[in-house]
C-alpha cells in the first residue's frame, strides 16, 4: 500500500459522473438511484438499470493498490465464481476488462447481491464455512498472484513497523520501546512460519464478510483485503475466541474443512502469531489513513502517548500468551 493525497476528483466525485460511467461502461441506461454506502477507504455508490436490477459500483481511492493488485482480486473472484464457489466477481466492462479509470481513479462494477450477516452461526452453518473455505483455498493454491502482499511477519508486519518509525509516528518517549517490543515478537514467531505453504487466501475472514442468502449459501464478500499467507489466517478471526474457548465451533469447522481439503492441525500454533500480525496491521492501517488524508476515526485518540503505551502493553501480553502455547 502507497499514500498519496486523494484527489479533488475522486472527493467530489457527483451521482451525474457516477451513472454516466455506469451507462457508459455497460452500454446500457441506469435510473436516477445513486446511493452512496460508508466506506473508510474507498468510494461505493449502490445503482440500478432501467430494470430494477442492482448494482455496485467501487471507486479505488488512489494510492491503495496498484492496478496489477486489483487485477490479482479480480482474478482469483472470477477463478472462483468459475469454480461454483458462492463469491461475488466484478461484471466485465468495455473491452471485457474488470478494471476501468475515470481521471487516473480505478473502478469496477459488481451485481448487486443482498444478503443477512449472522452474529452467531449455526452448526449447520459452522460445517458449511469450513466447506466454503476449504473450496476456496483448493482454487487459492493453484497459482501464485503478481502483486499481493504476503502475511509473514518478516515481510508484511516487519514492513508495518519500519513505516510507523520511518515516518515518525510513534512519540519518541515510546519508539524504543515498541521497538524492543515488535523485535521480540518477530523473533519469536518467524521460526513458527518457516517452510509453512502460503496461497491466496481471503485475508480478512470474519462474520462481517460473510452473507445468508436465503434458498441460496453462505457467501464471501470483499476481497479487497486478499493476500499470501497460511491457510488458517482465513479461520481464526471467524472464531468466537481463543482457541480454548472455541472448540465446539473449530471442530464443527474442521469437519467441514477437511469434506474438500486436508486441515493440518499444527496450523493452529499459527494462530495467537497472526493475531499479533492483525494488532500491528490494524496500527498500521490507521498509520496510513493519517499520513494519506488525516483519518483515524477508527481509533479514537490515535497517536497520544496512552494510545501507544496501550498499543504496548496489548502486544506485550500477546507474546506472553503466544509463549504459553509454544
Amino acid at each position: 500500500m502507497e499514500n498519496q493525497d486523494q484527489t479533488p476528483h475522486f472527493a467530489s466525485l457527483t451521482h451525474e459522473t457516477v451513472i454516466k460511467i455506469a451507462e457508459e461502461e455497460l452500454e446500457k441506461p441506469f435510473s436516477g438511484l445513486c446511493r452512496p454506502y460508508k466506506s473508510y477507504i474507498n468510494r461505493i455508490f449502490e445503482l440500478a438499470d432501467m430494470d430494477k436490477n442492482g448494482f455496485v459500483i467501487k471507486f479505488y481511492r488512489p494510492g491503495r493498490w496498484s492496478k496489477s493488485a486489483l487485477q490479482d482480486e479480480h482474478d482469483f473472484l472470477l477463478e472462483l465464481a468459475e469454480a461454483e464457489i458462492p463469491v461475488i466477481p466484478p461484471l466485465r466492462l468495455k473491452g471485457s476488462k474488470t478494471i476501468g479509470a475515470s481521471d487516473d481513479i480505478m473502478f469496477a462494477i459488481f451485481p448487486k447481491k443482498s444478503g443477512r450477516l449472522s452474529d452467531e452461526f449455526s452448526e449447520d452453518e459452522w460445517l458449511e464455512l469450513g466447506r466454503l473455505i476449504a473450496r476456496v483455498h483448493n482454487v487459492g493454491a493453484i497459482h501464485s498472484p503478481k502483486d499481493r502482499i504476503t502475511l509473514t511477519p518478516d515481510k508484511v508486519t516487519r514492513d508495518h513497523v519500519s513505516f510507523m518509525l520511518k515516518h515518525n509516528l510513534i512519540p519518541k518517549e515510546l519508539a524504543g520501546q515498541f521497538t524492543r517490543t515488535t523485535e521480540e515478537l518477530f523473533d519469536l514467531i518467524a521460526p513458527l512460519f518457516e517452510n509453512k505453504p502460503l496461497i491466496r487466501i481471503h485475508g480478512d475472514c470474519y462474520s462481517a464478510n460473510i452473507i445468508n442468502r436465503p434458498g441460496e449459501s453462505l457467501y464471501l464478500i470483499d476481497f479487497d483485503d486478499m493476500a499470501v499467507g497460511p491457510a488458517v489466517h482465513d479461520i481464526w478471526m471467524l472464531l468466537p475466541g481463543y482457541v480454548k474457548d472455541s472448540r465446539r465451533e473449530l471442530n464443527l469447522f474442521i469437519e467441514g474443512y477437511e469434506a474438500f481439503r486436508d486441515f493440518n492441525m499444527n496450523d493452529l500454533k499459527l494462530i495467537e502469531p497472526l493475531r499479533a500480525m492483525r494488532y500491528i496491521h490494524f496500527i498500521a492501517w490507521c498509520a496510513h489513513q493519517v499520513a494519506d488524508h488525516g483519518f483515524s476515526n477508527l481509533a479514537p485518540g490515535w497517536g497520544s502517548a496512552q494510545y501507544w503505551q496501550t498499543e504496548i502493553k496489548d502486544l506485550a501480553e500477546q507474546i506472553e500468551r503466544i509463549k504459553k502455547e509454544l
